[in-house]
């Protein structure tokens, strides 16, 4: 099993989650609020006025369990939906030993 994990500005959350829900290989996500430091933030499209006052992104990380093999099929999916993610965002994959509910 893998962890894929989605950090993205929280403007495109409800679009992230809308996308999420049509992919038959996502059973389940979970989001949390995360703030963005460093220097590619000064060149994020979806900077508003109130992040650089602040001096951070508010973002959104996104992990979602799933099948080794799954994995490719859910970044294709991601990278070709129109939903404002292609070129915002970044990702990492991680192994899972095990996973399940309890």
């Amino acid at each position: 099993m893998k962890v894929l994990t989605l950090i993205v500005h929280t403007n495109v959350q409800q679009q992230l989650a809308d996308l999420l829900r049509t992919i038959d290989q996502v059973s389940g996500f979970t989001f949390s609020h995360v703030e963005g430091h460093g220097v590619e933030v000064e060149s994020d499209p979806f900077i508003t006025a109130h992040d650089n006052v602040v001096g951070y992104a508010p973002r959104i990380r996104t992990d979602i369990l799933l099948e080794d093999t799954d994995v490719n099929a859910v970044l294709a999916k991601l990278s070709e939906a129109q939903a404002n993610l292609t070129g915002h965002g970044v990702y990492w994959v991680t192994a899972a030993e095990k996973g399940g509910r309890l």
